[in-house]
């Protein structure tokens, strides 16, 4: 007991130190906010507004931790419809400076603003005209004097115990660049199909592009029930398709949707009614008349939200449809589960 006890304690000490840690860290950052000069960062946006429009480049450029930052932040922008890329300093002094154009911004990130490989790049980018963002912990630095916009990133300490790793300074840096990046887009009017340009793989991807028509069972695949269809059919139609539901067509317009039935249908119908008589019920006793239905173009989300939170309950199955309730395939919450969508 003492052991567990001990135990405990030493986890609630880390948890205390590491809780610690990250408020200092977020404390950094808030600091940081309030340094910052309004009309500074106003002529860091215009930049990229600039180089946006002109179809420029945004070239990051660091040191070791800051170099890492500069990654990150590059990867952010392209993201987002930025073309960015990150540029080592050293390499740019043996040839790779020839990928910065004069229209093109370049963000500089250095905690002293004394990096030496930076200072060496610098006149060079003034030589070209390529507009210089420096992102620095102090403002007159050698690298801000030298810079068009000069972005502080200064950090009372780090949250290193020694105060010499890079932490608090580098989590200031990195959030400029994001919060950077937020309001750029603000300002572009960036949308979620402009987002999803540059996401095309993955869980985001699929989020951002594919719609009912890419997920549908086809109607080409499923066998329509009529509203008179007994119950033995029914079921046989059900089992026949594979998929666990049925939809209903309108006998007065072939092709169009009258219902849907699913097996939950089909079990609470049997449930409502006495089994004496069951040989008299049809596809139109047992059918959701009238079902919740979306287009094809729906993002797949979007179905998702509808299947999820709806005026009537929670659903598993979506008839898609186009004009005049033609029936285009059936949406089940089966296919958004396999494609890692819910």
């Amino acid at each position: 007991m003492a052991c567990m006890t001990m135990g405990r304690s030493s986890w609630i000490s880390v948890l205390s130190a590491l809780t610690r840690c990250l408020q200092e860290e977020a404390s950094a950052i808030s600091t940081a906010a309030e340094r910052l000069s309004s009309e500074q960062v106003e002529a860091a946006i215009q930049l990229l507004e600039r180089c946006a429009d002109r179809k420029a480049k945004l070239v990051i450029t660091g040191v070791g931790k800051s170099g890492i930052v500069a990654r990150k932040i590059a990867a952010t922008f392209s993201s987002i419809g930025l073309m960015a890329l990150y540029l080592n300093p050293l390499d740019a002094l043996h040839g790779d400076l020839g990928v910065v154009a004069p229209e093109d911004v370049c963000f500089m990130l250095s905690n002293s603003g004394e990096t030496t490989e930076l200072l060496e790049v610098l006149p060079h980018l003034k030589r070209r005209g390529t507009g210089r963002i420096a992102i620095v912990g102090r403002a007159e630095s050698s690298l801000g004097r030298g810079s068009d916009v000069v972005l502080e990133a200064s950090v009372d300490r780090e949250v290193c115990p020694l105060n010499l790793a890079p932490t608090a300074s580098t989590a200031v840096a990195m959030a400029i660049g994001d919060a950077l990046a937020a309001v750029w887009m603000e300002r572009r009017g960036i949308s979620p199909a402009d987002f999803a340009l540059n996401h095309p793989a993955g869980s985001l991807g699929k989020q951002l592009t594919m719609t009912a028509a890419d997920l549908m069972v086809p109607v080409s695949k499923l066998h329509p029930l009529q509203p008179d269809t007994s119950l033995p059919d029914v079921i046989g139609g059900l089992t026949r398709d594979g998929i666990g539901s049925g939809w209903v067509e309108d006998p007065t317009s072939p092709g169009s949707l009258m219902g849907i039935l699913t097996d939950g249908d089909l079990r609470r119908a049997l449930q409502d009614h006495n089994a004496n008589t069951w040989s008299s019920l049809t596809a139109a006793d047992l059918m959701t008349a009238d079902p919740i239905t979306v287009r094809s173009d729906v993002l797949v989300v979007k179905a998702l939200e509808q299947m999820e939170n709806n005026r009537r309950k929670a659903i598993s199955v979506l008839p898609v449809v186009g004009d005049n309730k033609q029936l285009i395939g059936l949406l089940r919450l089966h296919d958004l589960v396999q494609a890692g969508l819910a």
